[in-house]
């Protein structure tokens, strides 16, 4: 099975946890791809068995052009103690998404980083993703994941490790005994 991870990152969780998944992916022996929304296409997207996205919860959801601003702003802050990522000023997972066309119900999964806390406070980026991948005709594999970040912006204990079982998890969910079509 092939799987795509597409992820937006600004300052490297949803990275750690896109390369955590695709390790679990790869431990069930799928062939993966893991690419910065800033060089995704709506090619890439419809040529896969698998797609998986994520991206940072901001304001109680997905990035915008605004957030991704002020996320910049505050790293180049002296002693804020957060490093971009190089695709960071780029378009986010919303534009993507928005030109990504139409799926004949191919596999998907989404999936976020956010702060520790109860969703309802925090914002899940997952839960507009998933929406998103479902409006064009995606069949979402599995609910929405959360990887968690502390107060430090650094992904709590134990939170890559947990990327790399659902990314296992995902693999046995879409593999050929489940929705991804033969190819």
């Amino acid at each position: 099975m092939r799987a795509l991870i597409v992820y937006e990152s600004l300052y490297g969780n949803t990275h750690i946890i896109a390369n955590s998944i695709a390790e679990g992916l790869r431990d069930k022996a799928c062939d993966v791809l893991i690419v910065p929304v800033t060089r995704a296409t709506a090619e890439m997207a419809h040529d896969t068995d698998l797609l998986i996205v994520g991206g940072p919860t901001h304001m109680h959801g997905m990035t915008s052009s605004s957030s991704r601003r002020m996320g910049t702003e505050a790293a180049g802050k002296p002693g804020s103690g957060l490093d971009l990522e190089p695709d960071a000023a780029g378009p986010g997972l919303r534009e993507w998404l928005h030109g990504i066309g139409p799926a004949n119900a191919l596999p998907a999964a989404a999936f976020d980083t956010r702060f520790e806390g109860v969703a309802l406070l925090t914002g899940r980026a997952s839960q507009g993703i998933a929406h998103r991948l479902r409006q064009h005709g995606y069949d979402l594999v599995a609910p929405a994941k959360s990887f968690l970040v502390g107060k430090q912006n650094a992904l709590l204990e134990g939170e890559a490790q947990r990327a790399r079982s659902w990314g296992a998890a995902l693999a046995f969910t879409a593999g050929p005994i489940g929705h991804a079509p033969t190819r």
